[in-house]
């Protein structure tokens, strides 16, 4: 049976593994300097904020381990996802097994208890429903939430059973503990603990689980919670024990995940919680009839009581026949309890970005399936078990198929707009999945979609500027920066990319406070501290230059190209072997950086070194043949050397890659003149002035070869 899960299992999902990092995959895996290293350990159990495994530190520690044995080769992350869905899948066949075989219901399902078990697990499995939990990888929180969720109540039941075991052989006279043996519950009811207290590190929604356990004990076991709390008091001492650590998870992220949901969203609760109707009513629909399903809904409101009205009389309905259906000890509603607890966080937690989100049925789905299986075996009896084989396969598929709108960025937001065409969300990373396919055009029609459906969404008009800036359309880019953060102040990326364009546009002073701003906002922002260094040795404060860049290189070690520009600074500031020296060191870093060997042999010219100068030239030319600068600057270190006919080809290389550069065309001039050749000489010298009117050395050199020998 459970072999046979497993094959389905990795049926349905074998095209999954395929599947690129995507959306909060790519800060929480690709971008999370703490998962580099599983040791020490502290760094790795304190995530960086705003990243979903935030205040989750052991979802954190799973990627650690994911990147400790493959890096970010994506297969492997949804290797580890599968077999932590198949092992809650196997754990759910084990409750459900052995709750079927409690007194309270062994009569009406014991005899079919293993295949109903199966089919439960297996209709949970693989249904598509499941997909986002299991094939995003970052929702590796919900699917190993689940798991220990799932793990809490079965030690629970492994341990009662145990317990119920040695209670009855002590009053034979045949007590385990008494012969020096522990009994069987004094493992499962610790292991339940730890499962529990691995839930908490896991997600917050693992909060209910200690009610569950208690609810559960009293539904098919103790008869009542006072018998519940006698026999088994410690078990739920510990359990309770676990909210410690959960609170200090949930403070060390802020109290609010990082603003994930808030307590002030501008809105009273009341109209969060109205649109939790919608909500849980598409998931019930869902659980029956998984399609559509839609990887991003967006962010909505219920705008009247109509909007409400198709949705809670379903939702009311359920509530109250799961309450009323407690007080009975109904299994029913004990599973009723189950789907509303495990989604109570999310739906009163007033949400900042997402209203439904289909990874949040991955365990109250079990809730639904527990009960549809047993109720369909109640009506149609041994008949019922091939249709539930044969709704297995089908949801299996339905898998597979799922799997394949997830082979990419651009194929899921693609199938999300199709879905959710008012999701700005989807339209916005359907921009960003475009541009990253260099359907630039397309993706700009996204990101001004997105705009035209919520006008002060920062995220579509900081992604809509850097596309402009990349176009060179660099006055509609600072504009859409500035609209961006209109909204967004506190943004470091966007004051960042503000200053290069303003720094394009020529405003410099703009652009220095630009990254000032990112730079207070976000004090280790390497890139600013670089782009900054860039400015002030613009504006001539190269002593501030250099301190930019030396923090820069503090932050961020082994970067070449700031190495370069701090090698360029120094030079200006005469210190000319600090500047060799750090013209070194980016050249060690990279070795194929043509502007760095042209900046070392521009310092090797200042210092007279000039056979060295011309090899570094020529090896800035072997890189990079088309670096026009650098044919110039050899030509005028082959001039200097006394090796005319060499400098006039370099000379003239230069003015072919780069025919409107009016010093390149002087220099030529000036080694065709000393050459013997005035009449390309005043060819060059005219092109020079035409180019650049007020170039005086140009004119005076024209004048005298003009005015002819002795003149």
């Amino acid at each position: 049976m459970r072999a046979g899960l497993v094959l389905a299992a990795l049926a349905a999902y074998h095209n999954s593994f395929r599947v690129p990092f995507l959306y909060d995959d790519v800060p929480t895996i690709v971008e999370n300097a703490s998962i580099r290293h599983l040791w020490p350990l502290g760094p790795v159990l304190v995530p960086p904020p705003d990243v979903t495994s935030t205040g989750r530190p052991l979802v954190n520690f799973s990627l650690a381990l994911n990147y400790a044995l493959g890096g970010t080769a994506v297969g492997g992350y949804h290797a580890l996802n599968l077999v932590i869905h198949l092992l809650a899948g196997l754990t759910l066949f084990g409750v459900v097994r052995r709750t079927l075989l409690l007194p309270a219901l062994r009569e009406r399902f014991g005899a079919d208890a293993p295949p109903l078990a199966l089919a439960v697990a297996a209709i949970w499995t693989l249904h598509p429903l499941q997909v986002e939990a299991v094939t995003y990888v970052v929702q590796r929180a919900e699917s190993l939430m689940g798991l220990f969720y799932l793990l809490t109540l079965y030690c629970f039941v492994r341990g009662q059973k145990f317990s119920e075991a040695g209670n009855r052989k002590s009053e034979g006279g045949d007590n385990l503990a008494s012969a020096g043996r522990p009994t069987a519950s004094g493992f499962w009811f610790p292991a339940s603990v730890c499962c529990c207290l691995l839930g908490m590190a896991t997600k917050e929604v693992t909060v209910s689980a200690p009610l569950i356990v208690f609810l559960y004990d009293r539904t098919f076991i103790a008869g009542s919670f006072r018998e519940a709390w006698r026999q088994r008091r410690r078990l739920y001492l510990g359990l309770a024990a676990t909210w410690l650590p959960l609170a200090v998870l949930v403070a060390s992220a802020g109290g609010d995940r990082n603003g994930a949901f808030s307590y002030n969203i501008g809105l009273s609760w009341i109209a969060y919680w109205l649109t939790q109707f919608e909500a849980v009513a598409r998931y019930l629909c869902l659980s029956l009839w998984p399609h559509p399903l839609v990887f991003e809904y967006g962010f909505f409101w219920v705008r009247s009581w109509l909007d409400v009205a198709p949705y809670a009389p379903v939702v009311v309905a359920l509530a109250v026949f799961s309450l009323a259906g407690l007080w009975r000890r109904s299994p029913a509603s004990f599973l009723g309890a189950v789907f509303f607890a495990i989604l109570a966080p999310t739906s009163l937690l007033p949400g900042t970005s997402q209203m439904i989100v289909e990874h949040r049925m991955y365990l109250p789905l079990a809730a639904v399936v527990a009960f549809a299986v047993p109720a369909g075996y109640a009506l149609m009896g041994r008949r019922s078990l091939p249709i539930f084989l044969i709704l297995a396969v089908a949801l299996g598929v339905a898998t597979w198929r799922r799997n394949d709108d997830f082979r990419s960025e651009l194929a899921i937001w693609s199938d999300t707009v199709e879905k959710q065409p008012d999701c700005v969300l989807a339209h916005n990373s359907l921009g960003s999945a475009l541009v990253d396919a260099h359907r630039i055009p397309e993706g700009i029609v996204q990101f001004q979609k997105a705009i035209q459906l919520k006008p002060d969404y920062p995220e579509a008009h900081y992604n809509l500027a850097l596309v402009l800036a990349g176009a060179g359309r660099i006055g509609e880019a600072i504009e859409h920066y500035e609209r961006s953060l209109a909204s967004r102040p506190n943004h470091a990326d966007t004051h960042n990319n503000l200053g290069n364009a303003l720094l394009q546009a020529g405003r410099i002073s703009e652009a220095a406070a630009q990254y000032q701003e990112a730079i207070r906002l976000r004090p280790d922002y390497a890139s600013a501290h670089y782009n900054l260094g860039l400015v002030l040795a613009q504006l001539g404060r190269l002593d501030d230059a250099v301190a930019q860049y030396e923090e820069a290189l503090r932050l961020e070690p082994g970067n070449a190209d700031i190495e370069d520009d701090l090698g360029l600074a120094l030079v200006r500031e005469g210190e000319t072997a600090a500047g060799i020296a750090a013209y070194g060191r980016a050249l060690q870093i990279n070795p194929n950086l043509a502007k760095a060997h042209n900046n070392l042999a521009n310092a090797y010219v200042g210092s007279g070194r000039l056979p060295e100068a011309i090899a570094q030239y020529q090896e800035a030319l072997r890189i990079d043949p088309d670096f026009a600068e650098a044919h110039n600057n050899l030509g005028g270190a082959l001039a200097q050397a006394g090796r005319l006919p060499e400098a006039v080809a370099q000379f003239a290389e230069s003015v072919r890659l780069d025919p409107n550069n009016p010093r390149a065309r002087f220099n030529l001039g000036t080694a065709l003149a000393d050459s013997g050749r005035p009449a390309e000489a005043i060819g060059q010298f005219q092109a020079a002035l035409r180019l650049d009117p007020g170039f005086t050395a140009a004119r005076e050199s024209l004048s005298r070869l003009q005015a002819g020998p002795g003149k």
